[in-house]
């Protein structure tokens, strides 16, 4: 196991039906680097995955969305799936979480359909982009310079496209992380 990440605490927000790849991988890529990857969520228990269509793997919930702060993390990952961004992104609470992340310069990633919540939580505008296909047009409506690439880094906000891409958001979240925070991670005006 790498010490990169020694011992900081990233939070991955997620609700049921998030895509199990996109939420185990950086999981395992937070920890193998000495960090500690903490599930936050809307209720207690379990948090069900698909894999892409199919029924996938639970993970127990670490910490109530109600209880968490952005001052107790050092970074966001904000996985995709066609349900959990959906069910975050109509949250004020998940919003203001999201937003209280760039707020305080913290890194924070995102990928497939993850980017959905960050365009409710009005941090989007004037950021270089990806995401999956299908909400692209979203994301440019939401003021974002949108590019189609395995990931794109800006100032400490990564986003990637789809599973196929997690070997590239995993390395870039890593690195951003050990960045720590980034001046220019703020929200829009």
């Amino acid at each position: 196991m790498s010490s990169q990440l020694n011992g900081k605490s990233v939070a991955i927000l997620a609700a049921n039906g998030f895509e199990e790849a996109e939420l185990f991988s950086p999981k395992e890529a937070i920890e193998a680097a000495g960090g500690n990857a903490i599930i936050v969520s809307l209720e207690s228990g379990e948090i069900e995955a698909n894999r892409h269509r199919e029924k996938g793997r639970s993970i127990r919930v670490d910490r109530l969305l109600d209880d968490a702060s952005a001052g107790d993390f050092d970074a966001l990952v904000v996985p995709g799936g066609l349900f959990s961004p959906d069910a975050l992104r109509v949250e004020d609470k998940a919003k203001s979480f999201v937003r209280d992340f760039f707020d305080q310069k913290k890194p924070v990633a995102s990928i497939c359909h993850g980017p959905q919540l960050l365009i409710d939580a009005d941090v989007v505008s004037g950021r270089k982009m990806t995401a999956i296909e299908n909400i692209r047009t979203d994301l440019k409506n939401a003021g974002a310079n949108v590019v189609d690439s395995s990931v794109v880094v800006d100032e400490g906000l990564v986003t990637s496209r789809t599973p196929d891409d997690l070997p590239d958001f995993c390395a870039k979240l890593v690195e951003e992380i050990c960045e720590g925070q980034h001046a220019a991670q703020a929200q829009s005006v």
